[in-house]
């Protein structure tokens, strides 16, 4: 589903934090020629992201992050997390927490 030999930098809008399992998710609203683009970023579970630092609260709808994703193969606007920064620079965690690749 995901293309591991491939990432895209998307700099965005938090429009939502799911905590949920079995995957959490971002939901990122990232500018584009034609408008706002809604991407759906795939976590992993919220033991590993727990273990990883990331709690509930970790990241707020509205605030502007960078993320770096394995892209979908089939070319739509979704991805596999593989970090995120602040605006910044500043990463938030330095753990690729969903990544299935070390």
């Amino acid at each position: 589903m995901f293309d591991p030999k491939q990432s895209v930098t998307l700099i965005g809008t938090i429009n939502a934090f799911q905590w949920t399992s079995p995957h959490c998710w971002i939901q990122l609203s990232v500018d584009g020629p034609q408008g706002a683009v809604e991407w759906s970023i795939q976590m992993g579970s919220t033991l590993e992201l727990y273990r990883s630092g990331w709690r509930p609260s970790t990241l707020e709808s509205g605030e502007k992050i960078t993320i770096v994703a394995h892209p979908m193969r089939n070319g739509s606007h979704g991805g596999l997390f593989v970090s995120a920064a602040n605006t910044d620079g500043t990463p938030l965690k330095t753990k690729s927490a969903g990544s299935s690749t070390p």
